[in-house]
């Protein structure tokens, strides 16, 4: 790209942002976007900060010299790195209160990004003071954003670089702290004042502040003199209170200072009164900060109150736990919703302990909790409508119901009263609650008749010790699944009680089988289908596959319809599809849910004649309809389920298995859906025990194969198609699991394998863990030292052999370059496999491994640390051990 004329920049500059076409715009953004990445867009970002001539040109090359830093320094050679510093800092100098706080920011970035790769810039922060003497607004926004950077994934910094860079800072804090001690003095501007709490709450968070010398930090002291006037600017206020929420969680880390940590409990705990005018003066955005300072105060001080309550002694800052429960009175759900996390913690804390002593402690606490949280969850009186799934109110009960089972045995000891008596609990009340709710009148307020059949859906074991009750109760929820308010919860509950009650809810199919036929909403439809299998599960053997057919007829006569809607024309409408889907996912759940084990050994398993009558028409579908992706994925649930609930003697005895391979087949051929390929895996898990599945199902693979790979070598089909790669390499496992001798002497293996060696660098959770569990289960096999599996081992050492320096160089090039940390212990437990097979057969991979990682960039491992990883790599005996490694070792290149 040539170099465009300045005059041209700020045409297209206008164009975006003045422009009222949107396909102008549209165009110039895509033109700018292409001149930011050009080389050219160094000089131009300079010249446009230079020439000053309006807000957007100067936003547009503030922002191109902030990305052109973080993403492309190396493109200058190192000479010119000098020169970017000096122009960055010139055009800092040239601000001033009234530029731009957006402009301020990216060039602000800019510098600071620079500052932590130039690796030739000691004592930058030094530097950085004395060039800003007379900017100190400029300063402060580079002192606040450059300890951000430092963690940035973009930058890459690579951990020896990030420690240099934070004891740097740790030698600097002195200074800096004097500097914002002497701006709050001298400035009684908002806005500056603002940018100094943000600037000491950026060197607290990553550790820079010396915790000791808290109690005479001038900021600190400004922060909490904000909090404690209720009538300070709003602004001010969330600035104060997240820097004493970073001030908190630091010394959470570093509590080995008594004197410090009651210093700020007590200055902390005194907003108390504060947090009650707060609320008097009904402004909920300072009460809402008040309860994140209580909360983070509790969560401090948590592990050592925990600690000094099992010892039968009290914590002074037991007392946070009570400002965090007057939040939690607060009239707001959303301030209450604050302290969750508190709460969360400390149960986890007193189930770890499980010493009723210390849980005694806490119960009055959490019987608050809980009754607050009561008060929260009503609803209005006058609403007459249930709360909406995905309505923010709706949401919040969710929460709670998970918070309050999480804490509730905290009260629920035997020594409370209302869970003491389980004999009276079982045989004097719940009887009462279950006739209550069966007799509730039908002009019951909805939203208690919702809560009710939860109720009775969550008392599904007691029905089951007391089947006596069944009946009425499957009665009560068949009726209020003809209100369109109650229909999914009345499913839900349905579905329980008949999975609970399996053993006696055969008694009761032909009623269940009248609710399967209602006209319900989709979800609620799939409920009363798994109800109605599990329904049938214990059935005799003849009434259980006489109830199949009926169950699955039913699904069959909708589909049916819906084939004679696809039928007319070439194209088919989307609604079509829908309805499809809908059908199948019924078919699905009866299958999924069916229970119904054959009669005798020989015997054909009861859902055979259902899946035998439904096949025909299942083929039709899929030859209709299966191009479109989610009537695929359906199809594949359905067939899947019945494959595993028919089990494997059942499909070879129908013969399903070769006109189900070539149905897979010839859809993958036309469209490559990658539910097809682990629906394959399904069949391989379920049929290839049997030796004459194993040629069809190999003949699949060699089928499914050319596409799939096709697909995947493709610029970018790794990172385009991950659900690919994850049923792929699923399927594979299972022939390394069922069928590995035949599977590991086929053509299929040494392209699967060099696929996987690919797919190491793949950064998508699920499908770089079927690729490690893949590469896993390969290496372990070449270590089989059961006699029975010699030709097993003696194959996959031939494979290892051939690729194992290769699979070795990319896992580590993966561990260090292209994955999360999250992703690495599946990556460790291939290392591990690998380097024990090494030893064994006395090589060493990892070593030219090492030194073949890229060494052409600025974040990378010594030879020191080289030598110190491979040392402990090779000597590692546990995943845990070798994850930490890598995490480790990856931190030096990131």
């Amino acid at each position: 790209m040539e170099t465009p004329s300045m005059d041209t920049i700020y045409q297209a500059i206008h164009a975006l942002y003045d422009n009222p076409n949107a396909s102008e715009k549209e165009k110039a953004s895509i033109w700018l976007a292409d001149i930011q990445k050009s080389i050219h867009s160094w000089k131009i970002a300079d010249e446009l900060l230079q020439q000053k001539k309006d807000v957007q040109s100067c936003y547009f090359a503030a922002q191109t010299m902030r990305s052109k830093v973080q993403h492309n320094l190396s493109e200058l050679p190192s000479e010119a790195i000098v020169s970017l510093r000096d122009s960055l800092v010139a055009h800092l100098e040239r601000t001033s209160p009234d530029t731009s706080a957006a402009i301020l920011t990216q060039l602000s970035l800019a510098l600071a990004d620079l500052a932590l790769q130039m690796t030739g810039w000691q004592n930058c922060i030094g530097d950085l003071i004395k060039k800003f003497t007379n900017n100190n607004f400029a300063l402060l926004e580079i002192l606040t954003v450059l300890p951000q950077e430092i963690d940035s994934s973009s930058l890459k910094l690579g951990e020896n670089r990030r420690e240099e860079i934070k004891s740097e800072l740790r030698s600097n804090s002195h200074i800096v702290t004097l500097f914002l001690k002497e701006s709050i003095i001298s400035s009684q501007n908002t806005s500056v004042s603002l940018k100094i709490i943000k600037c000491m709450t950026s060197w607290i968070q990553v550790r820079a502040v010396n915790i000791q010398e808290i109690p005479n930090n001038a900021v600190i002291g400004f922060c909490l003199q904000v909090l404690r006037d209720h009538n300070s600017i709003n602004t001010l206020h969330d600035a104060a209170s997240d820097c004493i929420c970073a001030l908190l969680h630091c010394l959470e880390e570093n509590n080995n200072n008594e004197n410090v940590e009651r210093l700020l409990f007590d200055s902390v705990s005194a907003l108390e009164e504060s947090y009650h005018m707060a609320v008097a003066h009904e402004n909920e955005e300072k009460a809402a900060n008040y309860a994140k300072v209580f909360t983070e105060l509790a969560e401090t001080f948590l592990e050592k109150i925990i600690a000094a309550t099992a010892s039968r002694n009290t914590h002074f800052a037991m007392r946070s736990l009570e400002l965090a429960l007057v939040c939690v009175g607060h009239h707001d759900y959303e301030v209450a919703e604050i302290t969750f996390n508190l709460w969360y913690r400390l149960s986890e804390e007193v189930y770890q302990n499980d010493y009723q002593p210390l849980t005694d402690v806490f119960k009055p606490h959490i019987e608050r909790l809980i009754e607050a949280l009561a008060r929260h969850c009503q609803c209005e009186p006058d609403h007459t409508q249930l709360p909406e799934e995905g309505d923010e109110f709706y949401e919040f009960r969710m929460k709670v119901m998970g918070l309050i089972k999480d804490v509730v045995f905290i009260i629920g000891s035997t020594n409370n009263p209302c869970f003491r008596q389980n004999y009276i609990e079982e045989y004097e009340y719940v009887p009462k609650v279950v006739e209550a709710i069966l007799s509730m009148p039908e002009n019951t307020h909805v939203a208690v008749r919702k809560t009710c059949i939860l109720l009775l859906g969550e008392l599904c074991e007691w029905i089951e010790r007391h089947p006596e009750g069944l009946e009425p109760c499957l009665q009560f929820l068949i009726t209020a699944l003809n209100d369109s308010q109650l229909t999914f919860a009345a499913a839900t509950a349905l579905q329980s009680m008949c999975s609970a009650c399996r053993a006696r809810a055969g008694e009761h199919v032909g009623l269940v089988m009248g609710a399967a036929r209602l006209a319900l909403p989709a979800a609620a439809a799939v409920s009363v289908a798994r109800a109605l299998a599990a329904a049938i599960s214990h059935l005799p053997p003849d009434q259980a596959s006489a109830a199949m057919e009926e169950a699955v007829a039913l699904q069959l006569e909708g589909l049916e319809g819906v084939m004679r809607a696809a039928a007319a024309g070439d194209a088919v409408d989307a609604s079509v599809c829908v309805e499809a889907a809908a059908w199948l996912d019924r078919l699905a759940a009866l299958f999924r849910d069916v229970e119904a084990p054959p009669a005798a050994a020989n015997a054909l398993h009861p859902c055979l004649p259902a899946l035998h009558r439904a096949w025909p028409l299942l083929q039709r579908v899929l030859d209709r309809l299966g191009a479109d992706g989610r009537v695929a994925e359906r199809w594949c649930r359905a067939v899947r389920f019945a494959a595993r609930a028919a089990g494997a003697g059942g499909v070879q005895r129908l013969q399903l298995l070769q006109p189900l391979a070539g149905a897979l087949a010839a859809l993958y051929a036309r469209r490559a859906h990658s539910c097809l390929l682990y629906l394959a895996g399904v069949l391989v898990d379920e049929l290839a025990r049997a030796p004459a599945a194993v040629p069809p199902l190999l003949a699949l693979l060699h089928a499914l194969l050319p596409r799939a790979f096709a697909l995947l070598r493709a610029p970018a089909g790794l990172r385009d198609n991950p659900y690919t790669v994850d049923d792929l390499f699923r399927l594979c496992i299972r022939f390394l699991q069922r069928a590995p001798l035949q599977f590991l002497a086929s053509e299929a293996v040494a392209a699967t394998v060099q696929c996987a060696v690919l797919g190491c660098s793949l950064d998508h959770r699920e499908a770089n863990s079927s690729v490690m569990k893949f590469l896993h289960d390969l290496a372990r096999a070449a270590r089989d030292t059961r006699p029975d599996r010699a030709p097993v081992k003696a194959l996959a050492s031939e494979v290892i052999t051939r690729y194992g320096e290769e699979i070795t160089y990319a896992l580590l090039e993966a561990s260090v370059l292209h994955l999360h940390p999250y992703m690495l212990s599946e990556v460790a437990e291939v290392l591990l496999e690998l380097i024990a097979w090494q030893k064994a057969a006395g090589v060493d991979w990892v070593q030219p491994s090492l030194q073949k990682l890229p060494r052409d960039r600025s974040a990378v491992a010594t030879e020191q640390q080289c030598w110190q990883f491979h040392q402990y790599a090779m000597s590692a005996e546990k995943c845990k051990e070798m994850t930490r490694l890598l995490r480790d070792f990856a931190r030096l290149y990131q």
